[in-house]
């Protein structure tokens, strides 16, 4: 009896909340009608922008990009950043179309910039570079360590070259330990500097800079 009484009772909730919400929607059919509209509105809008506007934006942005980087990759640093009025290089890129034209348009603007002696501008550009590419991510890092070693800001380059390094253990890294060890041998940091130089010697020897690292090794413990 009480079983039933108990089953008795939650029919009755469960047709009380269904009348109650077939009220709310009889009482706010109307504001609920035009909420539908609004997100389907929104919906379309949405697939409107990227599709008839961002889309053909992004397209125009990488033709733009891919003669910008036939000047970069031969070595016409001036012409890839700044275009040579006809075409248009990373900056005139950046401007008219920012991330449009692709993560990569930073790095290549900031690389850019570090090899025609714009240092600031190059840490601007490549501190905005965020691809996921974990080799270019390093080597985005290293060319940050030094654009602020060009400017004699040692503390900001030896954490950069550390950061590349920390980034994926390739054999990129051992040119990043390098160069940190070199800062750290400005600075007078001779300890930190021999840590960095073993490491190579460790975990890199067959590397460009493992071939001589033995060299650097010995010239600071003979110094000692």
């Amino acid at each position: 009896m009480a079983k039933n009484n108990q089953k008795e009772a939650q029919q009755e909730q469960v047709a009380t909340t269904v009348s109650g919400v077939e009220e709310f929607f009889n009482k706010n059919q109307k504001w609920i009608e035009w909420a539908l509209i609004a997100v389907l509105v929104i919906i379309f809008g949405i697939f409107a922008i990227n599709r008839w506007v961002v889309a053909p934006a992004r397209a125009e942005a990488q033709g733009q990009m891919f003669k910008a980087e036939q000047s970069f990759r031969a070595g016409d640093f001036e012409t890839a950043l700044n275009g040579d009025g006809n075409v248009l290089g990373f900056n005139d890129i950046i401007s008219n179309y920012g991330k449009k034209a692709g993560k990569s348009v930073y790095l290549y603007a900031g690389l850019c910039d570090l090899q025609l002696g714009n240092n600031e501008a190059a840490i601007s550009n490549l501190k905005k570079y965020n691809g996921k590419d974990k080799i270019l991510r390093g080597r985005a890092l290293c060319a940050i360590g030094d654009a602020y070693s060009n400017l004699k800001d040692y503390a900001n380059a030896l954490s950069y070259y550390k950061k590349a390094a920390a980034v994926e253990d390739n054999p990129y890294v051992a040119g990043y330990l390098f160069k940190a060890a070199l800062v750290s041998e400005e600075t007078g940091d001779t300890a930190g500097a021999l840590k960095l130089y073993k490491e190579i010697e460790d975990k890199y020897p067959q590397t460009i800079e493992g071939y001589d690292i033995q060299k650097y090794i010995s010239r600071i413990e003979n110094s000692k």
